[in-house]
C-alpha cells in the first residue's frame, strides 16, 4: 500500500486542507494517509475529522494514526511537514516579548527578523531528525515542507540531508488574485511571472493579451494609498521599487528597515501596521478551537472543497504524469536566479510530473529586487550556519544582518537580546546554552 505521511497532523485545519484535497485525487485510491503528531489529543481529533470526510465521500483510502514517527514514515512515498516547534506557548510568546523589552517590535515573526531566526534555530534540529528517519525507512520519498521559516528550513534540508525536499507556500497562487480584487480589476485571463525568495517574490510581469497591466495597477494603487487599507506596505514598496511583492503587508513590514521604527512611531499609523498580529491570531484561534472542534471533529456531515494548496496537485502530477505548474522553493542550483547566491533558497515557477520537479530558469531579477532579496538571504544563510554548527556567534551575526533588527538596535543590544532569547528557549536550543562567546 502506498503511503502519504503527515507530520504535524495535529494541525487539524491544515490537515483537512491538504489531506482533504488528496481525497479528491482518484489516482490516490488505495493509499494510506499516515498521521503523526506529538499531541495525542490533536492527533486523534485529526484522525476523526479525516475519517468523517472519508466516509462522506466514500474514499478508497486508509486513515491511520501513529505514536511512533519512524513507523509513520516507513515506506512513505510522500511526506508532508507542518510542525511548530515550541508552539504558541512558550516559544512564540518568548519570540515577541523579549525583543519588545529591547524596543524591537514585530508583526508575525515566523520568517525573518529575530522571531524568524529563533523559530528556525529550534526547528532545524527537529527536521534533521526527521531526515535521519526518512533516509532510513523511506529514502525515495518527496518531502513537502509547509513549515516556516520556509527558506531557512528548506535550505537546511536540501544542503545537509539526502531528502528530496520542496518548500511550499500559498502566497504565490493568491498574489495577483488578491491584488486585482483589491484594485477592482478583472483577474480573468491574465499572464503572470513571479520569482524571488519565499515571502519576498516579485510579480515581475503581469499581462493580458500581451498588454502590460502594471501601469493601470500602479495608477489605481497610488489612488488607493490616499485612504487607509490593509495592503499599504506592499503598495509603498511597489511605488518605490517598481514591483508588487507576493506576501502580505503585515509580513513585509518586518522584512525591511523602513516601516517599524521606534523613532518614527507615526509610520505604524500611516501604513496601518498591525504590531503583535501573530500572537493576536494565535489567541483568537485557541479561543475558537472548541467551537471549531465541534464543527470539524465531531461533525459526521463534514464536507470539503479542494483548496488552493499545491500539495495534492503535486502528488497528483507525480502519480498521473499530467504536468502541474506551481511556485516552489528550492536551492538556487545553477543560478536559477542568476544575481542571487547559489546556496540560497529561491521561489520560482516549477513544473512537476512523474519525472520529478523541474524549476524554471529566471535569469537576473531587476537589481533593486535582487538587492532586497539578498538582505533577507544574508540572515537566512547565517541562521542555517548557526543551527548546523551550534556556534552562538552565528546567531548574533544572523541577527545583526537582519534589516529590521539592525536598523533598530545596537550590536551590544542585539547580542544581549540573543543571549536572553537563548536562555529563555532553553530546552529547545540546547546546543547554544553553554556556548556563550564574546564577539
Amino acid at each position: 500500500m502506498s503511503k502519504i505521511t503527515f507530520i504535524g497532523a495535529g494541525s487539524t485545519v491544515f490537515a483537512k486542507n491538504v489531506l482533504g484535497d488528496c481525497m479528491f485525487v482518484p489516482a490516490l485510491a488505495g493509499f494510506e494517509f499516515a498521521l503523526f503528531d506529538i499531541d495525542e489529543q490533536r492527533l486523534k481529533d485529526s484522525e476523526n475529522m479525516l475519517n468523517n470526510l472519508k466516509n462522506n465521500y466514500n474514499c478508497n483510502i486508509t486513515i491511520k494514526s501513529y505514536s511512533d514517527r519512524k513507523e509513520a514514515l516507513r515506506e512513505a512515498k510522500y511526506v508532508i511537514n507542518a510542525i511548530q516547534v515550541g508552539g504558541y506557548k512558550p516559544s512564540t510568546v518568548i519570540d515577541f516579548e523579549i525583543p519588545k523589552k529591547y524596543g524591537l517590535q514585530q508583526t508575525i515573526a515566523d520568517t525573518t527578523g529575530i522571531g524568524g531566526i529563533f523559530r528556525a534555530l529550534r526547528t532545524i534540529p527537529v527536521m534533521l531528525d526527521f531526515a535521519k528517519d526518512i533516509e532510513e525507512v523511506c529514502p525515495d520519498a518527496l518531502f513537502l515542507n509547509y513549515t516556516n521559516p520556509m527558506a531557512a528550513l528548506t535550505g537546511a534540508m536540501l544542503r545537509y540531508t539526502n531528502v528530496k525536499t520542496i518548500g511550499l507556500c500559498h502566497s504565490v497562487q493568491i498574489c495577483t488574485e488578491h491584488l486585482f480584487r483589491d484594485l477592482e480589476m478583472d483577474h480573468v485571463g491574465i499572464e503572470e511571472r513571479i520569482a524571488g525568495i519565499n515571502h519576498m517574490a516579485w510579480l515581475l510581469e503581469v499581462k493580458r493579451d500581451g498588454k502590460d497591466l502594471y501601469p493601470e495597477i500602479k495608477r489605481r494603487a497610488k489612488e488607493k494609498q490616499k485612504t487607509k487599507h490593509d495592503d499599504m506596505v506592499r503598495y509603498e514598496l511597489m511605488d518605490k521599487f517598481g514591483y508588487y511583492i507576493t506576501e502580505s503587508s503585515e509580513h513585509n513590514a518586518e522584512y525591511h528597515p523602513y516601516f517599524i521604527k521606534k523613532n518614527y512611531p507615526e509610520l505604524i499609523e500611516r501604513f496601518n501596521i498591525p504590531l503583535d498580529e501573530y500572537p493576536r491570531r494565535c489567541v483568537s484561534q485557541i479561543e475558537r478551537w472548541e467551537t471549531m472542534r465541534e464543527e470539524m471533529v465531531n461533525n459526521s456531515q463534514l464536507t470539503h472543497t479542494r483548496s488552493h494548496e499545491y500539495g495534492s496537485r503535486i502528488i497528483e502530477a507525480m502519480e498521473t504524469n499530467v504536468p502541474f505548474k506551481f511556485g516552489g522553493n528550492l536551492l538556487n542550483t545553477g543560478r536559477l536566479i542568476s544575481n542571487l547566491p547559489e546556496n540560497a533558497v529561491v521561489e520560482v515557477p516549477c513544473v512537476v510530473d512523474r519525472n520529478g520537479i523541474m524549476p524554471t530558469y529566471i535569469g537576473d531579477l531587476p537589481e533593486q529586487l535582487a538587492a532586497l532579496n539578498r538582505t533577507n538571504i544574508n540572515t537566512q544563510l547565517l541562521t542555517i550556519e548557526a543551527a548546523i554548527t551550534g556556534k552562538r556567534e552565528h546567531v548574533y551575526q544572523a541577527a545583526m544582518l537582519d534589516p529590521h533588527t539592525s536598523a533598530e538596535l545596537s550590536m551590544d543590544d542585539i547580542i544581549a537580546m540573543c543571549d536572553e532569547l537563548i536562555e529563555a528557549h532553553g530546552e529547545w536550543l540546547p546546543q547554544f546554552v553553554n556556548s556563550k562567546v564574546e564577539v
